[in-house]
This record gives structure tokens, sequence and C-alpha cells, in this order.
């Protein structure tokens, strides 16, 4: 029986958040210049962001400076946001754009010093098995030769569990074309993934892409 695939170590414990009240209170307080509220933001918002960055781009060097960057992003735009309720869409979805920018870069990266797209980063530390390791690289090793926008949608349906309304958001598209990106990046995902034997057994112990409902 294959094993779940566990691809995100947890945060350090952050502070507890001291600001009252829920996210279009937290953007109006933002907007009033209330510094309990930029601290309410990361408060709340940290793991969430740290776990979608983690399981689109899978062992990064740079996740860390990624994972500011959205929060940076995010502290300039916020007093723009319309929708205060939409709070944690709107954080994945400046997520999703650092995501998509850093795989840009290491694609043109690796074509002009010629580099595999197979060499992924060593993951710095994890309690994880040499054989869950193994199976996580090969995990984005695969993801990594999909083109970017078809990665996107199935990690963020796949491998972080979005509802496909919740991908599109995040994605800034329509329904329509998600669920074909998703029948698109499930059959290449498929097919490559099953020349990989360390992936052998995930892949027999059932697949979570290629749901009927995700056409």
């Amino acid at each position: 029986m294959s094993r779940p695939l566990t691809l995100v170590r947890p945060l350090p414990p952050l502070a507890r958040d001291a600001f009252s009240g829920d996210d279009a209170a937290l953007v109006a307080g933002f907007r009033r210049g209330d510094r309990r509220a930029r601290a309410a933001l990361y408060d709340r918002y940290a793991e969430h962001i740290h776990r979608v960055l983690y399981r689109l781009l899978g062992f990064h060097h740079d996740l860390a400076d990624l994972h500011h960057d959205v929060f940076v992003r995010a502290l300039g735009s916020l007093p723009n946001l319309e929708d205060p309720s939409a709070l944690k869409g709107w954080l994945t979805m400046i997520a999703v754009h650092v995501a998509r920018s850093s795989i840009t870069r290491a694609r043109r990266r690796r074509w002009l010093w010629f580099l595999p797209s197979e060499e992924l980063p060593e993951v710095e530390s994890s309690a994880a098995s040499g054989e869950v390791l193994d199976a996580l690289r090969a995990t984005y090793a695969v993801l990594d030769a999909l083109p970017v926008d078809e990665r996107i949608a199935f990690a963020l349906r796949f491998i972080d569990g979005m509802e496909l309304t919740e991908v599109a958001a995040a994605c800034e598209t329509s329904l329509a074309t998600v669920k074909r990106r998703l029948a698109r990046a499930s059959a290449r995902f498929g097919a490559e993934a099953r020349k990989q034997p360390v992936l052998e057994a995930w892949l027999e112990g059932g697949t979570r892409w290629g749901n009927p409902s995700d056409r």
C-alpha cells in the first residue's frame, strides 16, 4: 500500500493573533494604520501561504524568500483590495503569481546553463523516510516538465486539495479553463509518472487525478 506524500513541514508556532475581528475588520484596521492588523495578517496566513508555495514548488532553497515576497506584495496592495472578505483567496492568488515567476526563472536558468530538469534542490531537513523523499523528488521532477499553468492547477487541485472554484480563483481564470488544464495535466502527469519506478506503488494505490468531477 502506498504511503501518502507529506509535502509540508509545519512552521514554528506563531504568536497568537492579538487582533480581534474577521478579515474585513483586519483590512479596515490595516487601512487605519493599526499595527496589530499588520501582524495579524501574517499570523493568520503565514502557514497557509507556506503550504501553498511548498506544494506548488516542492523542495526549493528560496522558499523562505518567496514566502516573504508574498507578504511584501500583499502589504503593498492591501489598501486596494476590493473585497476584504476574500482576503485568503487574494493572498493565495499572490502566492500563485510568485510561484509562477519562480518556476519561469528556474526554467530559464536551466536553459541558459544546460542543467537537466531532474536536478531538484535537496530538502533541508525532514523526518520523512527515504522512500517518501524519493517519491517526492520524482513527483516534482514530473511536475517540472508540465507547462507552468497546468502544473500550478494540478498542484493546487491534487496536492493541496483545493476545490475547483478555489483553483480557478487562485489562477484568475474560468472554471472551464481550469478543468481543461487539469485534464491535460492529469494525462501528462500519469503518463510520465508511470515511467518513474519509485512512483509505481503510489500510482497502483489509486490516484487523485483524473476524477470525472475535474473534467
